[in-house]
């Protein structure tokens, strides 16, 4: 069974991960497939994927149920495992690179609980924070925020460095969303819970942003519900949540276009629907993709021609 897929910066190349405990990187350009690398080195299931950002490379992540997080680089056209990260008690359910403005850092989520981040510090060397206890009965899921402040798009002072913080979220077997800050001296600080879940958070992504005012994150859980949780105030302390839809199955994924317009949804009935938020605030689906079937209803299209 396939877990994850996912495409490069460029969407030439796409990899995969299975329970057959393999990495497959596939040449994907002008349709076509062609496996290009099959990378052997996890002892069980490998959940999830991340590209890094072109800039460092071509450098993927993998981590899986063997307990391990694996860092593979292809240099000269052959890919080789750069950095292997054992510092988990248990399964590695997500990884997710930061912001490439920020350089190399990996966020981990283990069923252990603990939250790691790996920063990549030269000369083949990784650097290791651990968050203890983020999540009791363990971290499903992690994603970054933007490296743009909210609202800089609108009063954004010319020639000034902006100055980044440092954000993720992450979702957990307590139910709960946490907002993470690193904080002045490097440490890492629990800033927010989240709260709506009834049952284990299975996914958490935090919206793209051009640097307008409201910061998005989607979450999706056991319960069958889908979130969106929005705050308008800079200094992020006041997060407000809107139900999307009640799905009668586990809902395991949720991911945004690079625009953040669309969310795509997709749970245990095996559909993927695609989400948009009407003008009214209201988020209507405007899809229903059946897996293997591919048919995208045509007010996707006619969506697309009307915002061009």
């Amino acid at each position: 069974m396939i877990h994850d897929a996912q495409m490069d910066y460029y969407g030439t190349r796409l990899a995969t991960c299975s329970s057959d405990r393999s990495v497959k990187i596939f040449d994907v350009r002008n349709g076509g497939q062609i496996l290009i690398a099959d990378l052997r080195g996890h002892e069980g299931p490998v959940w999830q994927v991340a590209w890094a950002h072109p800039m460092y490379g071509n450098i993927l992540a993998s981590c899986s149920y063997d307990r391990k997080v694996i860092i593979w680089r292809e240099e000269n056209g052959t890919w080789e495992k750069s950095h292997e990260h054992a510092g988990h008690d248990s399964s590695v359910n997500s990884v997710c690179w930061a912001p490439h403005d920020y350089g190399l850092i990996l966020a981990c989520g283990s069923s252990d609980g603990a939250i790691s981040l790996l920063t990549y510090t030269g000369e083949g060397q990784w650097e290791v924070k651990k968050i203890n206890n983020a999540h009791t009965i363990g971290c499903n899921a992690v994603s970054w925020a933007p490296a743009v402040v909210p609202g800089s798009l609108i009063d954004q002072p010319s020639g000034q460095k902006p100055n980044y913080i440092k954000r993720f979220a992450s979702g957990g077997c307590d139910n709960l969303i946490k907002l993470w800050k690193e904080e002045e001296d490097g440490q890492w600080k629990e800033e927010q819970k989240l709260e709506a879940h009834s049952d284990w958070v299975r996914d958490v992504a935090w919206a793209p942003s051009i640097g307008l005012p409201t910061s998005t994150i989607a979450s999706c859980s056991q319960d069958g519900r889908v979130f969106i949780w929005t705050c308008d105030d800079a200094s992020g302390n006041t997060w407000s949540p809107k139900l999307l839809h009640k799905f009668n199955d586990v809902v395991w994924h949720v991911s945004w276009s690079i625009t953040a317009n669309i969310l795509a949804v997709s749970g245990g009935d095996n559909k993927v629907t695609l989400w948009k938020e009407s003008v009214d605030g209201q988020w209507v689906c405007i899809s229903d993709v059946n897996k293997g079937q591919g048919s995208v209803s045509a007010s996707v299209t006619e969506g697309q021609q009307n915002e061009q």
